[in-house]
């Protein structure tokens, strides 16, 4: 039953006897029967035994074959060496054969006879024979050193057989004649070699110092061109290829990329200008072409910056033109210790893209102080120190100053000294349009005549209004402070980092980029004056006219000698409307020695600008003026006295 079973589970093949039949063969034998068979059993494991013995043993005997075929190989290699070194000897030995025998010919005045004519013939004969062999046997190798790649053997081969060949030195037209032909063919071999260092030249998995075998190879074979023109073509992949991987991170690195795109680019001119420069030497040709080779990368590389570049209106754009113009100068200055001048290439191809950054960033800070008032109203979400939250207070203007400051030192902290060498005088410029932009906000927040009559203004969004005499000359005081001292301070640590205190701030009188700094602050002293100007003319304006229009000095009451502004006796004193405008100053002055602490010489300037603008409306008001030119109404005896006494 198991055998069954077994014949079951398991298929049958023909070399395969079941179970079941061995037992039905064998099952009748006898013990001797039995005994023959296992001694065959044995037999046969012996015979398969020394048959797995005798294939081992061959195949150890064929490793050592072929270590033998290898070794054999390699002394052939040398012996074929050896065999081109002799042919050599004995080509040179024919060669000088054969001009000795010249010379003994020439130097022989006996006429030779038939006999030894015939034995020069036939030496020459024979020499030639052997040349031509030898010739053979050399083009040949070549092609074998060819075929098999072995470029290092092929240049030795071929500098050797033109040092000693005279006729591959001959510089005469190539003839129909049979060296000519030699000559044909070993020129074609020899730009076979060169094809073939070229292509070793252009496998990307080239190392430098294999380049340097190949391009030494070829300014043996007199391609220095095309040897020079395969560096740059090296050093130019090499040079996208690392630009490729660096890409991606441009977006991560948005500030610095320009600084590491310009270090790639710079590190490979100078890497392949050096490499020039020991491998062909200082010839102007390499060198002309190495510097037109760096101009198109140094555009490939501004070209880049530009594309890659964050928005340009905003903050690190601005850092990171700041950083990649000090980063490219830097390295522009390291290459001039090479010979190759790039700073004023770079700064032409640069300029146009650091311009529009900070023309644009410029533009968002105008922005940033058209919207001041929002701005501040920010600022003073939170309550601070010492001051009520409101917006009635002096403290919403000391903040607009802040604010200010803090949009000019957005853009001023960025800047490297690389752009204040170069832009230095746009940035003065544009710093000083956006001061006369915050003094119009800050006009506009004094109180005009007709303001309430302006329907347009009663609809615009929130602004700063300076309501009180407190508020107006807190206004006054924080632009006196920006303008005669923090822009000047915080220009001046950009633009001048020696100077460090305000007398030397004073002093700094440098023109920075065509702009002089002293015209620079003048310039900003105007714009102030125009602020201040225009407080007191509107501060004498609602003085001199009522809320119905009408004007409180009427020109009658010194002709007519009627009404209550004035009294007549001896020493008559001013006019109503002066003592009022005298009883009006004294109150700005004190609330000026409040408001504007420690700013005297301004406080004086105010006041006397505030009564100078009362006589310059005096001297301009013609109609007050026309009044005393009626012939029909007599002037009282004491006359303008109190006018001429206020």
């Amino acid at each position: 039953m198991e055998s069954s079973e077994e014949e079951d589970d398991f298929p049958t093949h023909e070399w395969i006897t079941p179970q079941s039949s061995i037992n039905s063969i064998y099952q009748s034998e006898t013990e001797k029967g039995i005994r023959r068979l296992c001694s065959e059993l044995l037999d046969l494991k012996d015979a398969v035994e020394n048959l797995s013995g005798n294939m081992q043993s061959k195949y150890l005997a064929f490793l050592r074959i072929s270590e033998e075929v290898v070794e054999m190989e390699q002394e052939l290699i040398e012996l074929q060496k050896h065999v081109s070194a002799q042919g050599i000897l004995v080509q040179d030995l024919m060669s000088g054969v054969c001009q000795e025998l010249e010379v003994w010919n020439k130097s022989n005045t006996e006429e030779p006879d038939a006999e030894q004519d015939l034995e020069l013939s036939e030496i020459d004969e024979l020499l030639h024979g052997e040349a031509e062999d030898k010739k053979g046997t050399f083009l040949e190798t070549l092609d074998i050193l060819l075929a098999e790649h072995k470029v290092e053997e092929a240049l030795l081969a071929i500098d050797a057989e033109e040092r000693c060949s005279t006729e591959l030195n001959d510089p005469g037209d190539i003839s129909s004649t049979e060296p000519s032909m030699y000559k044909v063919e070993f020129l074609k071999r020899k730009e076979i070699l060169v094809d073939q260092l070229v292509r070793i030249s252009e496998q990307p998995s080239v190392c430098m110092a294999e380049l340097k075998k190949v391009l030494c190879g070829l300014l043996k074979l007199g391609k220095g061109s095309l040897a020079h023109q395969l560096l740059l073509k090296a050093f130019s992949a090499r040079l996208h290829k690392n630009i490729e991987s660096f890409l991606p991170s441009c977006s991560i690195y948005s500030e610095t990329y320009a600084a590491s795109l310009s270090q790639l680019v710079f590190s490979t001119i100078s890497a392949a200008t050096k490499e020039s420069g020991l491998i062909f030497g200082e010839a102007p040709t390499y060198t002309n072409r190495i510097f037109q080779w760096a101009e198109y990368e140094i555009e490939s590389f501004v070209h880049l910056v530009k594309e890659n570049s964050p928005p340009p209106e905003t903050g690190s754009a601005l850092r990171s033109a700041s950083i990649c113009i000090q980063a490219s100068i830097s390295h522009c200055s390291f290459l001039e210790s090479q010979g190759l001048k790039f700073s004023k290439l770079l700064m032409v191809l640069l300029r146009p893209h650091i311009e529009e950054v900070l023309e644009l960033n410029f533009r968002r800070a105008r922005r940033r102080v058209s919207d001041l008032a929002r701005n501040v109203d920010i600022v003073l979400l939170s309550p601070q120190p010492g001051l009520p939250h409101t917006l009635d207070e002096p403290s919403i203007f000391t903040s607009s100053g802040q604010m200010f400051m803090s949009i000019v030192m957005d853009i001023l902290e960025p800047i490297t000294a690389m752009v204040v060498l170069h832009f230095g005088g746009i940035i003065l410029n544009r710093l000083l349009q956006l001061f006369d932009k915050y003094v119009e906000k800050l006009i506009k927040a004094l109180p005009g005549p007709s303001e309430d009559d302006n329907l347009m203004e009663q609809k615009e969004s929130i602004e700063l209004r300076a309501e009180t005499d407190a508020q107006q000359l807190a206004l006054l005081g924080t632009a006196f402070t920006v303008a005669d001292e923090l822009l000047p301070i915080a220009v001046t640590k950009i633009f001048a980092p020696q100077s460090e205190n305000k007398d030397e701030v004073g002093g700094y009188s440098e023109s920075v980029g065509g702009v002089d700094y002293k015209e620079w602050r003048r310039h900003l002293q105007h714009s102030l004056d125009k602020l201040r100007d225009s407080f007191c003319r509107q501060y004498v304006l609602t003085f001199i006219y009522t809320r119905e229009g009408k004007a409180r000095l009427d020109a009658r009451m010194y002709l007519e000698g009627k009404g209550d502004d004035l009294f007549w006796d001896s020493d008559p004193l001013p006019s109503l409307p002066f003592q009022a405008l005298f009883a009006r100053l004294q109150q700005v002055a004190s609330i000026a020695g409040d408001v504007l602490l420690g700013k005297e010489k301004m406080q004086k300037i105010l006041l006397s600008r505030l009564t100078e603008t009362v006589i310059m409306w005096l001297s301009e008001e013609q109609e007050f003026w026309d009044v005393f030119e009626d012939d029909s109404v007599q002037l009282q005896p004491c006359g303008l006295q109190q006018a001429f006494d206020s």
